[in-house]
């Protein structure tokens, strides 16, 4: 640790150490219920940012390999204590580990900031950085973090509940690292390499990550703006109805329908109005999985052959999708308050089919 911030020394590890600690416990209660490609690549990843290593070093194998099996003993042993449980956060008075908003008034005059919520499948999510910046946008602090001093396996780049929006700058370059990598060993990834494309890679794939990330900021704050207005919509019992949902397909479908009500509701219309061309690589180069397969008439509009948006037809299509998403979505809720989970997973299955 280095002077990052206006923290005495053994308070900041005191409080790193109480972070990752419950980060090693959310992990060992969720890390390995992805897939084993997605597992194994997020590991690689955590991998390089606990040892510290440069984003686009390649990881000794075997030292890889005795990292990750130490990884997983320490999660068996956490599981297997009784009564083991996410620790409060040490500080003058002792501050539950998901009240966000608490530790981050503890932290405002020290140069950090802390994140805690519910992810994907249930798992906790916590993390600890430096605070890079803040600012009000449309009634939302936006906060961008910075260098991480505790993480998770999982370290989403971007977040946002009541009212304040999270931005992992590093979980982001590392993400985008990540698909930098997987583009030069796979020809499909034409639409992710013509987007890194528009930030210059003749001094090399790092800058141009660098650049990305950084220049990408926004998109993410668009995107979470849209969450909080699709969040406005929506109410607070469809995220009532995310806490109750336990099929695993169902969860995505809806996560997905979200995020795409949010991107039609603001970060397309946004970006379509700036005339930001990369930024629409970028959204078009990470429309992918479930809401590519829900939103074949926005996919549409780019062709990955010429590297060419049709905005006309995008403009077009973007309120259309912002109607239907948004009927789609209070359908979904509906159902859920009138039959339950088995009612909603039954819904959820005429918006894409398993894989």
């Amino acid at each position: 640790m280095n002077g990052d911030t206006s923290m005495e020394r053994a308070e900041l590890a005191r409080l790193v150490d109480t972070v990752q600690r419950n980060c090693e416990l959310a992990d060992a209660l969720h890390a390995r219920e992805k897939s084993l490609c997605t597992y194994l690549l997020g590991m690689r990843e955590y991998f390089r940012w606990s040892e510290q290593l440069p984003l686009g070093a390649t990881p000794d194998k075997a030292r890889l390999s005795r990292w990750i099996a130490n990884r997983e003993r320490v999660w068996d042993e956490l599981r297997e204590q009784a009564g083991v449980s996410f620790a409060c956060l040490p500080f003058d008075e002792a501050i539950d580990p998901f009240d966000e908003a608490g530790a981050n008034r503890q932290l405002a005059g020290h140069g950090l900031v802390y994140g805690a919520g519910i992810g994907l499948f249930g798992a906790p999510l916590f993390f600890l950085a430096t605070r890079q910046s803040e600012q009000m946008r449309d009634g939302a602090r936006v906060i961008v973090a910075d260098r991480e001093f505790a993480r998770g396996v999982v370290a989403a780049p971007a977040t946002s509940r009541d009212r304040t929006i999270l931005i992992r700058l590093d979980a982001l370059r590392r993400w985008l690292w990540t698909r930098a990598e997987a583009a030069q060993r796979n020809s499909h990834e034409r639409t992710f390499i013509a987007a890194i494309g528009e930030y210059g890679v003749a001094d090399g794939a790092a800058a141009a990550v660098e650049r990305m990330a950084r220049g990408e900021v926004e998109t993410l704050v668009l995107h979470e703006l849209g969450e909080l207005r699709a969040g406005e919509l929506l109410g607070e019992a469809w995220e009532e109805m995310l806490a109750e949902i336990s099929d695993r397909r169902a969860e995505l479908t809806l996560r997905a329908i979200r995020d795409l009500l949010a991107d039609c509701l603001v970060t397309l219309p946004e970006l379509l109005a700036r005339e930001a061309n990369a930024s629409l690589r970028f959204w078009f180069a990470t429309l992918d999985g479930i809401r590519r397969e829900l939103a074949p008439e926005l996919a549409d509009a780019y062709c990955a052959e010429s590297n060419r948006i049709d905005t006309a037809a995008l403009e077009r299509a973007v309120p259309a999708a912002r109607d239907d998403w948004l009927a789609a979505a209070l359908e979904l809720r509906s159902a859920w308050q009138s039959g339950g989970s088995a009612a909603i997973v039954e819904a959820t299955r005429r918006f894409s089919k398993p894989h």
